[in-house]
């Protein structure tokens, strides 16, 4: 049956891929952000495509009017579903610093209270939120060989960034508007989502771009620089199997919070060594000083398995090797940039 649905954040990495899948299954999706999406131009994917500042409660409300039959605004009709994606957000650099806290907090927070009120108000049938594994405390993630991440280990909360705790307020946020309000929500918390399509450069991008950039513009025989010792460990999700497994979440009956990620957890170093090895170069690491985060952290995937019977399939070298190849020609066809 095709569903109407608002895609909040559809200029981003993991809004945009959302609106393609949605498209292929055949819904009729607006898509809205601040800015266009910067490696495709979504306003030949989606139905409609609204650039608009979802901090400005107007806008959100007018933008969560849906479409009657004939594709005009209608007062009267809801979204079948809503995904709030839309954050102010980056890797490690641009989170970890604290040079952004304020404006992390604030739009987000602003963003995320405007689109909670007005689904309400309107009537939005579903709402789904991404929140990210950042809101976990850092005080089960310092063994960087036995992280704890599973949902139930939330509290007492203790993230390690003023990003993790406003993730942590606005799954509160839309989980008290559940309860008060009757709001029909599901919540993922996200781990390290990559792929190509993604920001790869500018410092706001994450360590698999991060990584993979370095590496296509480092020259044969010199190195490339990698933050902290290298000891520190992670695991990453390629961007279809989190698609997947988000449009599993909401056409379930399961609110979550729950987590989305891969279990194949590696070192930062031992990442390095992987996206060296995919180019054939011969680099060698050098470790630096620079913004770590947590210590370990690694996706616990038993209370999705439990409950919507989901799992990544994907190695985390498959993935890289995807991402590798896309941002190596971005790289190619770019003669000047920004990236630092």
């Amino acid at each position: 049956m095709t569903k109407k649905i608002l895609v909040c954040g559809a200029g981003g990495f993991i809004g945009g891929a959302m609106v393609k899948k949605l498209k292929e299954e055949g819904h009729w999706v607006r898509g809205v952000d601040l800015k266009y999406h910067e490696f495709f131009d979504i306003t030949k994917v989606a139905d409609e495509f609204i650039v608009g500042d979802l901090r400005d409660p107007l806008f959100v409300s007018n933008i969560l009017f849906a479409p009657n039959q004939h594709g005009e605004t209608d007062q009267d009709d809801s979204f079948d579903e809503v995904y709030q994606f839309a954050a102010d957000m980056g890797g490690a650099g641009f989170v970890f610093t604290g040079d952004h806290d304020a404006d992390i907090m604030h739009n987000s927070a602003m963003i995320n209270l405007n689109v909670a009120e007005q689904c309400v108000k309107k009537s939005a049938k579903k709402v789904f939120y991404s929140s990210s594994a950042c809101m976990y405390p850092e005080y089960n993630q310092m063994d960087p060989d036995n992280p704890k991440c599973s949902e139930d280990s939330a509290y007492p909360a203790a993230p390690d960034s003023e990003y993790g705790w406003e993730k942590l307020f606005s799954e509160r946020l839309y989980l008290a508007f559940a309860r008060n309000y009757g709001l029909n929500v599901r919540i993922a918390r996200y781990h390290n989502i990559f792929g190509p399509e993604g920001t790869w450069c500018g410092g706001r991008e994450k360590a698999p771009a991060a990584m993979c950039r370095k590496v296509v513009e480092a020259k044969d025989g010199t190195h490339i620089e990698v933050w902290g010792d290298g000891g520190q460990t992670r695991s990453f999700l390629y961007i279809d199997e989190c698609i997947e497994a988000s449009r599993c979440l909401m056409d379930s009956d399961f609110a979550g919070p729950v987590n989305i990620g891969s279990e194949e957890m590696i070192t930062i170093q031992d990442f390095a060594k992987m996206a060296i090895h995919i180019s054939d170069k011969n680099l060698t690491i050098k470790n630096i000083e620079g913004p770590l985060g947590v210590r370990g952290r690694n996706s616990d995937n038993a209370l999705i398995r439990e409950k919507l019977g989901w799992d990544y399939s994907q190695i985390l070298r498959e993935g890289m090797e995807k991402t590798y190849k896309w941002i190596k020609e971005q790289v190619d066809k770019t003669t000047q940039h920004i990236c630092f």
